[in-house]
Parts: structure tokens; sequence; C-alpha cells
């Protein structure tokens, strides 16, 4: 399965500088949760470890090869991304944006196969809402869009998800449910590393874990070292308290 690896990266940020280079693989069956506050270059590192954005320094490497001197398309059959935000360029139908998924797979001007077809049926399915197939991607409510998107992802079935605020705009039960679907692929040996702002969905669902801190410092490591109060408060601002459910930490913000 693929990895992914920063080597002495940092993320192209304007007005800061530098912060602490980032050197850690991402691994088959790791699931990870990128935490910080706003503003800290979450995203931006999502952008950059997909290669939509160039780094400051230091590089990507994707199965042992620099991400930048890959094409476009290999990059695309093993690095699937989940927008935070994202805008319709033109009328589609939620099937049809599912589809999107297998692009990478297809030569120029190649149709979707009744295979493509039904992966991509499966994969509205599982994020239930397979019955909106037909429907006008932009009549849909943002927690519909972001469980197409979501499955658009699946669809594609790529070895290493980047997903930047999965659970934004879902309802509890759907947060719940695409958590587990990302459990789930790294279970079956995929690789997920995500940005989160909900610190227990982090603690429940995460086994590693990165901290961005404002000023472009940060930590990594397993999440039991990364989830403690003090490193926490330091890195929201926030006081918390803290009790245990089922083996994981719950935090609470406290006035």
């Amino acid at each position: 399965m693929s990895h992914l690896q920063l080597r002495e990266l940092t993320v192209d940020i304007p007005g800061r500088g530098a912060g602490r280079p980032l050197s850690f693989g991402i691994e088959p069956g790791q699931v990870w949760g990128v935490l910080g506050p706003n503003g800290a270059g979450k995203t931006t590192l999502l952008h950059t470890l997909a290669g939509l954005r160039p780094p400051r320094a230091g590089q990507v490497w994707l199965d042992d090869r620099p991400l930048a001197g890959l094409p476009r398309r290999n990059v695309a059959q093993h690095l699937g991304l989940v927008f935070q935000e994202r805008q319709d360029g033109f009328p589609a139908t939620a099937l049809e944006t599912a589809l999107i998924g297998r692009h990478p797979f297809l030569s120029s001007w190649q149709m979707e196969s009744g295979a493509d077809l039904s992966l991509a049926r499966q994969a509205l399915a599982r994020l239930e809402v397979g019955h909106l197939e037909e429907r006008l991607v932009n009549t849909l409510s943002g927690g519909e869009r972001q469980r197409v998107a979501i499955a658009t992802v699946l669809t594609q079935s790529p070895a290493i998800w980047l997903a930047d605020e999965p659970t934004n705009h879902l309802d509890l039960h759907h947060q719940i449910a695409v958590m587990e679907l990302l459990a789930g692929e790294a279970a079956a040996g995929k690789a997920v590393f995500m940005c989160l702002h909900d610190l227990n969905l982090a603690a429940r669902w995460c086994d590693h874990i990165l901290l961005l801190y404002p000023d472009g410092e940060a930590c990594w490591g397993p999440a039991p070292q990364m989830l403690v109060p003090d490193a926490l408060e330091r890195l929201y601002g926030q006081r918390l308290a803290t009790t245990e459910l089922d083996g994981a930490p719950i935090f609470v913000p406290v006035r």
C-alpha cells in the first residue's frame, strides 16, 4: 500500500516565519488527526501534501518518489482529497459527481464503465445519499453535499485519504458514520490524514496526532502522547476539563 513522507517540510504561509519543519511518515493503517486553531495552516498543509501548493522548503514523497515530479494522474490514483469547501463549476447530479472519482483511471475521452457506475452507486449508498443520485448537487443541503463529496473520494478508492474537516456540515449521526467509514478505510490498509476541529472526534478515532500552533511550531506522535490537557490548552488558548469514556479522553471547555 502507498505511504506519504514529509521530509523537512515547511508549508508556505504568507506573513509567517518558517516554524518547525515537519518530518514523519503517513503509513497504511494509520488515522492521523491534524489539530490547531484557525489560521494555523491545516488546510494549507493538506493542499501541500496533495501537490496543489508548493512547499516553502522540504519535500513530500509518495512511495519513495518526490511528489512534485509525478504526473498528476498518477498522484490522483493514490491520493484522494476531501475539500473543506467546494464550488460547483457546472451543473451535475450526485451520481455524475461521484463518478469523477473514477476519472484518474480513465484515458482521455474514455467513458465510465458499468463497473465504475456500480462503484459510484455503492459509495453514494454507503453515505446514505443513494436516493439523491439524480439530484443536482447545487440543490442539496450542505450536509448532503458533504456526503456526496466523501462518496466521490470513496469511488476513487485512494490508498491515502487527505480530508479537510470531513465532518463539516454533518449532523451527529452522519459525523459518526463518516468517522466509522474512515476508520474502516484505515483498517483495510488505507492511510487517513484529516484536519479536525472536534477534539473528541480526534480522541475517539485517531491513533496519531499533529498539533499545529499559530506561530508555526508543531509536534506530532501517537495520540495518547499528544492529547494531553497542557498541550491542548496551549494550542487553543482555552482551559479544558477532561474525563474518560470507553477508554478515550473527553475534553470540555471551561469558562
